[in-house]
């Protein structure tokens, strides 16, 4: 088993660190530098955090637990427009990152106005590409009841995110509802914002476990961490990729930033494990730029 942790300190002898997670047989997950900031998302064995914690110590860095490192989540707003793309979606975005998650902002094409939001198939089919989806709406309770038809048959978890208070029984199609996120013009830094924030975070890690117990009872075959380490080590093209996350890991795959009808087949070749990613696993074109999706099979699945 391993922990997610988020390591934050400055460059200087970073390479310690980074030398340390792979001797405890740990992997790096995401590493964003900024001038002369260093913030590394990486996995560990659990029986090793506190090696860690040591090292991180002594370069005057600092260590937290990242429960949703490891994971994608869609932010979706119902339209792009300034006037449907409220600041709390940014600021949730941003807010969910700090723990360790990947996400994406996803504006729909006709999302707006009560009577006539809608979601298109190919927006949903990438949507459901993502472990967890928070749905960032409004500020009207009438308004938020009657948008449920944008994710009621959607596939992954979904949170709701608005002003008033609302019972998550009464949003069909939801399994969260977070208030005091509606469109608020200005950043969400005030007390009942960062609360809001803050229950938001509770909610998503929620759910997120809830969702590696279920998957615990048939587990892939490999964990997704490893099959990102061994595309990157593998496949020489993700050297060319100028993303801080070339390869994006998920709870049940990775998310490969590559061209499909390029690179699927160097990916399909890929060994982990001894055996070819093509056996353990569905590779299929993802809805995002063409990169290439790969969800692993379950141990059941796999003859």
């Amino acid at each position: 088993m391993y922990e997610t942790l988020t390591y934050t300190g400055g460059i200087y002898k970073h390479e310690e660190i980074t030398e340390l997670i792979e001797d405890l047989g740990g992997f790096v997950l995401q590493e964003n530098i900024s001038q002369m900031d260093l913030v590394l998302t990486l996995a560990v064995p659990i029986e090793d955090v506190e090696k860690v914690e040591e090292k991180a110590k002594q370069l005057l860095g600092k260590v937290k637990i990242a429960p949703m490192a490891g994971t994608e989540i869609a932010i979706v707003s119902p339209t792009l427009a300034r006037q449907h793309l409220p600041h709390s979606a940014c600021d949730i975005s941003e807010y969910l990152r700090r723990y360790g998650a990947k996400d994406n902002m996803i504006g729909l094409q006709r999302g707006a106005g009560k009577g006539i939001s809608r979601i298109s198939e190919d927006e949903k089919k990438l949507i459901e590409e993502h472990d967890l989806a928070v749905f960032a709406l409004g500020s009207f309770r009438e308004c938020i009841l009657n948008k449920s038809h944008l994710f009621e048959d959607i596939e992954i978890p979904v949170i709701v995110t608005g002003a008033p208070q609302i019972n998550v029984e009464d949003i069909h199609g939801a399994d969260a509802y977070v208030g005091g996120l509606g469109r608020i013009p200005r950043r969400l830094k005030r007390g009942e914002n960062i609360r809001a924030l803050k229950e938001l975070v509770r909610v998503a890690e929620g759910i997120l476990d809830q969702k590696r117990v279920d998957m615990s009872d048939d587990p892939p075959i490999v964990p997704s961490i490893l099959v990102k380490t061994e595309i990157e080590n593998q496949v020489p093209a993700m050297k060319q990729v100028y993303s801080p996350a070339p390869v994006v890991s998920q709870l049940d795959g990775v998310r490969v930033k590559l061209n499909y009808e390029k690179y699927h087949d160097e990916i399909a070749d890929v060994k982990v494990n001894d055996k070819r990613l093509l056996d353990i696993s569905e590779i299929r074109k993802s809805m995002m730029y063409d990169y290439i999706l790969v969800k692993l099979l379950p141990e059941t699945s796999i003859i």
